[in-house]
C-alpha cells in the first residue's frame, strides 16, 4: 500500500501524505488506503503525552527506511487526521 510513496519518496527525495492515525489498536500496522486517498495506520500507543504521533513516526521510519529526524508530523499533532512529510 506504501509502495507508490516509497517510490515518490526515492525519484524526488520528499513525499507528502495524509494519515488517519487509529491510536490504542491491538497492533501498529497499515490498515487500507481510503478512497480520499489518505492511508489509515492502526497504532498501539494510546493518543496520551504524544506517544502515538511518536509510535506513529517511529512505524514510518522503519517503513520508508529512513531516520525517525526525517519523519516530520506537518498539520494535525491533536488530530486523527495528519499531514505527514517524510525526506531522505
Amino acid at each position: 500500500m506504501l509502495d507508490s510513496l516509497k517510490d515518490e519518496l526515492r525519484q524526488k527525495g520528499s513525499v507528502h501524505f495524509y494519515v488517519r492515525a487509529r491510536p490504542g489498536a491491538d497492533k501498529t500496522g497499515v490498515v487500507e488506503e481510503m478512497e480520499d486517498g489518505s492511508i489509515k495506520i492502526a497504532l498501539s500507543a494510546r493518543p496520551e503525552g504524544g506517544r502515538a504521533n511518536a509510535a506513529l513516526i517511529n512505524f514510518l521510519s522503519k517503513e520508508f527506511s529512513v531516520n525517525a529526524a526525517h519523519v516530520q508530523i506537518v498539520s494535525g499533532m491533536t488530530a486523527r487526521m495528519k499531514l505527514i512529510k517524510i525526506r531522505n
